[in-house]
């Protein structure tokens, strides 16, 4: 029997979730997926999350001019779809990014830089098998600002990987988008409570921009 909760917000204070992770003194913004599968009426993927993309392009020219290191994630698969697994078996819609699909391209609203690392997965965490905890460790980033689509897959997965390197993910609401209104209000609401600190776009200007030299 599903247990019905009448102050949810108090009911999870009250177990002793959504404690508050402190933001580091060593950022990254990480771009999570931006591509035009999601922004193409034509494909099955579109998402109607402009906004998002809009504030994570402003973000992005915010810690690019902040000195921050910026990552973009990009999903690439062979026909076959082989490195991803019982994933892309699951998810018809991941022959998008198929190579040589244009739907897996980044669109010119945001695109990656000179200076800006891609990552390519084959999974909805930016970090499972592709060794961006490591590289981020090596630079000494302790804190991740986290924008990208979508918010209950490659969002949400990336930033439990992220606490689980012990990163502290700030997930950026303005620049994170889903499909639906109450499936990106259900997962923000359990990011916040287990996982990551919830920010505004204007909270993460202001943080950016605290390291501006």
């Amino acid at each position: 029997m599903t247990r019905q909760v009448a102050d949810l917000d108090g009911d999870y204070q009250a177990a002793g979730f959504g404690g508050a992770l402190q933001p580091g003194t060593r950022p990254a913004l990480l771009l999570i997926d931006f591509a035009r599968a999601y922004f193409d009426r034509a494909s099955p993927l579109y998402a109607g999350v402009e906004p998002a993309r809009a504030s994570a392009a402003r973000l992005h020219v915010a810690a690019r001019a902040a000195g921050i290191p910026i990552i973009f994630t990009r999903v690439e698969y062979s026909p076959d779809g082989h490195e991803g697994g019982v994933f892309y078996k699951k998810i018809a819609a991941l022959k998008a990014f198929e190579t040589g699909n244009p739907m897996g391209d980044f669109t010119p609203e945001l695109a990656p830089l000179p200076g800006d690392a891609i990552v390519t997965k084959h999974f909805p965490s930016a970090f499972f098998g592709t060794g961006l905890a490591d590289t981020l460790h090596a630079a000494g980033i302790d804190t991740i600002l986290i924008t990208g689509l979508s918010t209950s897959g490659c969002v949400r997965a990336s930033a439990v990987d992220a606490l689980c390197h012990g990163f502290v993910p700030l997930v950026v609401v303005d620049a994170v988008g889903d499909r639906e209104a109450r499936v990106q209000e259900a997962n923000l609401f359990d990011l916040a409570a287990k996982t990551a600190e919830l920010v505004s776009e204007a909270q993460a200007l202001a943080y950016v921009a605290r390291f501006a030299k």
